[in-house]
């Protein structure tokens, strides 16, 4: 069973920390981004998500939800799966969507990413 609460290290060596995940599925915890729109450290924004479990012999998806509000107009909304290799590793794949505020409604097309 892949277990979603914990600590994540991705390929830009961002860390995510998830606490317990809810019997009905809801966590939250923090993201630490080594990555930042304005270029920078690392820093720490609230997430929030939900795993929804899988039917027999699938592996979980889930969704959630990062704020950068402490040092960027922007939130980041993710969707993925998680999976456990033969010899028990466990690997999260997500899609995200990042929103950043712009000026006006001319600017739509350049605020998602």
């Amino acid at each position: 069973q892949c277990q979603l609460s914990g600590l994540w290290r991705n390929e830009q060596d961002s860390l995510m920390d998830i606490s317990a995940v809810s019997d009905d599925g809801d966590f939250q915890g923090k993201y630490l981004t080594r990555v930042t729109l304005a270029g920078g450290c690392t820093r720490a924004s609230p997430l929030k998500g939900a795993q929804q479990q899988p039917g027999e012999g699938g592996w979980p998806t889930f969704t959630f939800n990062v704020r950068w509000d402490k040092f960027s107009n922007a939130t980041t909304a993710f969707v993925g799966q998680c999976f456990v290799d033969a010899g028990g590793k466990e690997t999260l794949t997500t899609m995200w969507l990042l929103r950043e505020a712009v000026r006006s409604l001319e600017e739509d097309w350049k605020a998602t990413r």
